[in-house]
């Protein structure tokens, strides 16, 4: 059955072992000599500059984007260590937030494993973003106490809120009725999509508050948009065999929660 739970409930198995290491050396070849070795590499290195500034124009785009202003008062629905919050209480005095909507329904042992991989470096990474104006969360529907118990499992010291009240999740695009799923097809990253016909995706949104306090949605990114809060991902692809996912390992099928390794 293709439903969130079940693909957590793989993850957090003990019988189900990280998937295999491609033991054989990729393909590659030899240079003959340094002179050859250094034309390659500066001509991936043009390469590699075109993209540094495609990167730059995209993130230029992105924050040319209009803003989707929030009704004010709405969200205040969420639930944190000391009761009831809002989405303006996630913004620790900063101007914007980022948000990363956690794979995480009402029920379940743990939270996605893959989440779980982008969760890992919010801590490091939060300290950071503060002197940049930007604080981070993570809301999940899972209910307080289920995201608190996990939360300490992992160890995460970052901000950690329940929308299982709110309809937060829904209206962002990454929980879904039972209805829609049925239905085969739900609107996952902006188009409809059998592919994606469960009730939870991850997702990470971007907000801004301004002076008088009003709220706006600014962004958000689904799918392989994801990959910016992959930094482990950025290391693998650095090296000799990439990122290794073939047969169980495709799909971030290698992934645990990092104390199940």
């Amino acid at each position: 059955e293709l439903t969130w739970r079940a693909c957590v409930q793989k993850m957090e198995s003990p019988s189900k072992k990280a998937a295999t290491i491609t033991a054989t050396t990729p393909p590659h070849r030899v240079a003959e000599s340094e002179d050859e070795w250094l034309a390659a590499r500066k001509a991936l290195l043009a390469a590699e500059k075109e993209l540094t500034l495609q990167k730059d124009r995209v993130a230029q785009l992105r924050r040319e984007l209009p803003w989707r202003r929030i009704e004010s008062g709405k969200y205040a629905d969420l639930q944190g260590p000391d009761g009831q919050l809002g989405l303006a209480d996630l913004f620790d005095g900063k101007s914007q937030l980022v948000v990363q909507h956690f794979m995480f329904g009402p029920g379940a042992a743990a939270g996605c494993s893959s989440c779980s991989f982008m969760a890992d470096s919010a801590d490091a990474m939060a300290v950071h973003l503060a002197q940049r104006d930007v604080a981070f969360a993570a809301v999940a529907r899972a209910t307080y106490p289920e995201i608190a118990r996990f939360r300490e499992r992992m160890g995460w010291r970052f901000r950690f809120v329940s929308s299982n009240a709110s309809s937060f999740n829904y209206d962002f695009g990454v929980s879904f009725t039972k209805d829609q799923v049925d239905k085969g097809s739900v609107p996952y990253n902006y188009a409809a999509d059998s592919r994606f016909a469960m009730e939870e995706w991850p997702g990470i949104s971007v907000f801004y508050r301004d002076d008088a306090g009003n709220i706006f949605h600014t962004y958000s990114t689904y799918a392989r948009g994801l990959e910016a809060m992959m930094g482990t991902y950025s290391i693998l692809d650095l090296v000799p065999k990439g990122r290794d996912e073939t047969g169980a390992a495709a799909n971030m099928g290698w992934i645990r929660h990092h104390d199940r390794y």
